[in-house]
């Protein structure tokens, strides 16, 4: 999912939701089930299998305006940034310094001494552990990163 126009993403759990454009096969209307606002991720009712799923590739959410509050709204990201995130193989990589919006995934791009800028994309096969507070667990997908740390890095 991809926020509209640089919005933050809103959706939360329980949330009545309209998808555009409507279908003859499917309700129109939907309730949110579940949010994984670091993902962008949300799951819906009525949208139980994968053709469901691939039925509604392309639709916009829509949700009422009194459901959607801005003004108490803090960015998603901002806990992240800063974060430490450390790798069982590779050990530790750095710090979350952005994180980049992309329609299949969001990427953290982190920044440490001994590898320099690592892509990590936000996946449930690479995101081991995410805490509240702390240190980020990962397990970095092979390609990812080199072996060797930077030439004239720290360990």
């Amino acid at each position: 999912m991809v926020p509209l126009r640089g919005l933050p993403f809103l959706l939360r759990v329980g949330m009545t939701v309209a998808l555009t454009p409507p279908s003859l096969t499917r309700d129109r209307f939907c309730t949110v089930t579940s949010v994984n606002e670091v993902a962008s991720r949300a799951t819906f009712s009525g949208i139980a299998s994968i053709d469901d799923a691939q039925a509604i590739v392309g639709c916009h959410v829509l949700a009422r305006a009194d459901d959607v509050v801005l003004d108490a709204f803090e960015v998603p990201f901002a806990d992240l940034i800063g974060r430490g995130v450390h790798d069982e193989r590779y050990g530790d990589l750095g710090t979350i310094e952005e994180v980049m919006e992309t329609p299949a995934n969001n990427v953290w791009v982190v920044s440490g001494s001994s590898y320099g800028e690592v892509l990590i994309p936000v996946i449930a096969d690479v995101v081991r552990s995410l805490p509240d507070s702390g240190t980020i667990e990962v397990r970095i997908m092979d390609g990812l990163i080199d072996g060797a740390p930077s030439e004239g890095a720290v360990r």
